[in-house]
């Protein structure tokens, strides 16, 4: 079994529910366990709050957030056309930074919640992507579990 959509959003806050719940639908028609669902909707939502407020300037106006579930794995990319990450790479600490921490808090968090997560910049053009990936477990009825 698989799925894959892809939306085209606005940099805008009211963008970040509505990407989770397209998401938690999907997950809970193909019948995902509920709390991997919720995982990986935390981590969408960080990430699309990201795009939201880093992912460009007067211009870049839309982000996009591509979601895959093929076979065990779910795959989430979210990718925008702002400035991207600073030169030589980010460094995400592997723990959540302490409470209060202004900043950072929303990528540790997609660490935490993810199998493997990858935190880059567009080649060749401006913008940022994070992807992220976690393994699916399925509930007893689901419709369309991976076989």
């Amino acid at each position: 079994m698989s799925i894959w959509w892809s939306l085209h959003l606005r940099r805008d806050a009211a963008s970040v529910p509505l990407a989770r719940r397209l998401l938690l639908g999907t997950m809970e028609t193909a019948g995902v366990d509920p709390d991997v669902s919720y995982d990986l909707s935390v981590a969408l939502s960080e990430a699309c709050a990201n795009a939201v407020e880093h992912g460009g300037g007067a211009t870049c106006e839309a982000y996009r957030v591509t979601a895959y579930l093929d076979g065990e794995t779910c795959r989430i990319e979210v990718a925008d056309t702002g400035p991207g990450f600073p030169a030589g790479g980010l460094r995400v600490p592997p723990r959540v930074p302490p409470a209060e921490a202004e900043h950072g808090r929303g990528l540790c968090l997609i660490r935490e919640l993810a199998d493997h997560v990858h935190i880059g910049n567009k080649p060749g053009r401006g913008g940022a992507v994070v992807s992220f990936d976690k393994i699916l477990k399925w509930r007893e009825d689901a419709p369309l579990a991976a076989v």
